[in-house]
C-alpha cells in the first residue's frame, strides 16, 4: 500500500495568506476572477467547490506563481512554505530524467537512498525508480508529484484534483495523510467523502461573488440558505448549477 505522510518543517504563524482584489482573465478574455479576496487562517483546510473549475485552477496557479494576475496582491506570511500539485502536471515531466533524477531536483539532500525512500512510499521501488518520467502514466505522475510534495516539508499544501488518476489505495492513503497533516490545505476534489473528511472550510467561487463558510461539506450542501444564495449569485448567467462532486 502507498504511504502518504506530509511533515511540515516549521510551524505556521498567524499570517498565512492574504489575497486582495485579484483580477484575472483567461486567453479568451473570460473573467475568471473579479475583485477576489481571501484570507487563509493557520488552521484552515479549505475545499474549493462548485462548477467554476477554471476559476479555481487560475487562483491556485496565481498564488503559486505559475500565472500572473492582471491586478491584485498575493501575500504569503513569513513563516509559510507552500507546495503545489496542479491539475495539469505535464510540464514537470517534459524531460529525459529517470524518476530518481527527477525527484532529486527538488531535494536538498542529494543522496539516492534518501530520495528513493520518498519514491518507495508511493510504490516506486527497485528498477521502477529508474524509469523515464516522460513515459509515466497519469497515475504514476501524480504519485511522483505526491513524493515531491512530501519531500518539500512545506506547511501549506495546494492541490488541484489530487485524486485524479489515483487508484483507491492511493486515494485512501492521501486522504489519511491530509487529515493528519498539521498545516494548511487548499484543495479541490471530485470525491465527496474526501472533501467531507478533510475540509473544515468550504469556498465556492461564482460569477458574482464567493460563498465562504466555516463548515463541513455535508452541512454546506444541505444548508437551504446557501442554496438560495447560490441561486442569486448565478441569476442571469444561464449556467446550470451543480456541485463539483
Amino acid at each position: 500500500f502507498p504511504y502518504v505522510n506530509f511533515k511540515a518543517e516549521r510551524e505556521i504563524g498567524n499570517n498565512v495568506l492574504q489575497v486582495k482584489d485579484l483580477n484575472y482573465k483567461d486567453e479568451d478574455g473570460v473573467q475568471l476572477l473579479k475583485d477576489f479576496n481571501l484570507t487563509v487562517n493557520r488552521t484552515d483546510k479549505i475545499a474549493f467547490v462548485g462548477i467554476e473549475h477554471n476559476s479555481i485552477s487560475a487562483l491556485f496557479d496565481i498564488i503559486n506563481g505559475v500565472k500572473k494576475a492582471e491586478s491584485g496582491v498575493v501575500f504569503w506570511g513569513q513563516t509559510t512554505s507552500h507546495t503545489y500539485l496542479p491539475r495539469d502536471n505535464s510540464s514537470y515531466f517534459d524531460n529525459d530524467l529517470n524518476i530518481t533524477e527527477w525527484l532529486k531536483q527538488y531535494s536538498k539532500e542529494q543522496d539516492d537512498s534518501y530520495v528513493r525512500g520518498f519514491l518507495g512510499r508511493m510504490l516506486f521501488s527497485g528498477d521502477e525508480s529508474l524509469k523515464k518520467v516522460k513515459v509515466l502514466s497519469g497515475g504514476e505522475k501524480v504519485r511522483c508529484m505526491l513524493s515531491k510534495l512530501m519531500l518539500t516539508g512545506a506547511n501549506i499544501l495546494v492541490m488541484d484534483d489530487p485524486t485524479n488518476h489515483l487508484d483507491l489505495e492511493a486515494i485512501q492513503s492521501l486522504n489519511e495523510g491530509l487529515i493528519s497533516f498539521p498545516g494548511v490545505v487548499l484543495f479541490t476534489s471530485h470525491d465527496h467523502e474526501f472533501i467531507q473528511s478533510i475540509a473544515n472550510r468550504i469556498i465556492e467561487i461564482t460569477p458574482n461573488g464567493i460563498i465562504d463558510r466555516m463548515t463541513t461539506f455535508d452541512d454546506y450542501i444541505s444548508d437551504d440558505s446557501i442554496t438560495e444564495l447560490r441561486k442569486e449569485l448565478y441569476k442571469g448567467t444561464g449556467k446550470k448549477i451543480k456541485y463539483r462532486v
